[in-house]
């Protein structure tokens, strides 16, 4: 403290000033470190789209969430919570999730879609949740609705394929109206359910080397996944099964490993399919014996995998992640 001296004031009014009177002029400092201003960080608002686990869901065995679905989902927030740059919030009730998006427009950043089961669980409308989280203009991961829709045609899939000199199997549609027994059918065949995805109404009873077993396929898809529309009769390939997943986009993309089907240990006389009872079904030989591995294959193999993929990623504008199998 440093005393520089006082003044004197006197009233031009006859006035009583007081203390004020006298003043004395003083000056002080205070000695102590310096500390950085504090910065607030930027945080982004992330809202996380997910199946809704009160609805049913005929995808899974039991058409519902079941625990392991729910211990996925708490590995999920607890992996997202450990990103500090990041506030994550949850939308799981499709009753209101056209309310809650109208909400929350223009006070969250980012929607991270992890909607796969599609609004309502149900996969057909996979390509819903998108358009709505368009509609309120708000940027969100993954594909736009025209791509989610054209990936869940099979058959729409190989034209394309084929017009870009993507090779595919041999296969045709079959409709209500077309009788099996009058075709010229190369055996061995698989039927698929033309519309779907997770592996939807594919199990091992759906490779057919008979035009007795192919039928029974098709009535199988029919009467026991309640499938009504056309069925993709594919020729069977019988060598190793691939996996290509990029991540990215065109202008900057990764590829990622390429992943091949273990069948190893798969009992003896089982057709080698990664089907619905490998991914669903977990007292299945499937569940038990597959498992993914790195493929094994030359490199002139990985490099034509690998550029028939990015040619599809493109022409279907697929876009942040995908995977071709």
């Amino acid at each position: 403290v440093t005393f520089h001296g006082n003044i004197s004031s006197e009233s031009q009014r006859n006035q009583d000033l007081g203390m004020m009177e006298n003043r004395f002029l003083l000056t002080a400092r205070s000695i102590k470190e310096w500390t950085p201003k504090k910065i607030k960080k930027d945080v982004k608002n992330v809202v996380v789209i997910m199946g809704d686990p009160s609805l049913k869901d005929i995808i899974k065995p039991d058409a519902v969430f079941d625990s392991d679905d729910f211990d996925t989902i708490d590995k999920l927030k607890i992996g997202l919570s450990k990103l500090d740059k990041y506030k994550f919030s949850y939308l799981n009730n499709h009753n209101t999730l056209v309310t809650d998006l109208q909400r929350l427009q223009g006070k969250i950043d980012f929607v991270f879609n992890l909607c796969d089961e599609g609004f309502d669980n149900d996969a057909v409308k996979e390509l819903h949740v998108p358009a709505l989280i368009e509609v309120v203009k708000i940027p969100y991961s993954g594909s736009n609705p025209q791509t989610l829709a054209y990936c869940y045609d099979k058959s729409l899939i190989r034209g394309i394929a084929t017009e870009i000199g993507v090779p595919v199997a041999d296969a045709f549609i079959i409709t209500a109206d077309i009788n099996l027994f009058e075709l010229n059918i190369p055996f061995p065949v698989i039927a698929k359910p033309n519309f779907g995805d997770s592996s939807f109404g594919i199990t091992q009873k759906n490779v057919a080397y008979t035009i007795e077993e192919l039928a029974d396929a098709i009535v199988r898809i029919r009467s026991q996944f309640g499938y009504t529309k056309p069925i993709l009769v594919e020729e069977f390939l019988t060598g190793a099964e691939l996996s290509v997943g990029i991540i990215g986009n065109m202008q900057n993309y990764t590829v990622l490993p390429i992943i091949e089907e273990d069948f190893s240990e798969l009992e003896e006389g089982l057709p080698k399919i990664c089907g619905y009872e490998a991914k669903w079904l977990p007292d299945s030989p499937y569940m038990k014996a597959l498992k993914s591995i790195p493929a094994s294959i030359p490199s002139s193999t990985q490099e034509e995998l690998t550029n028939h993929s990015l040619k599809l990623f493109e022409r279907l504008n697929c876009r942040d992640y995908c995977r071709f199998d």
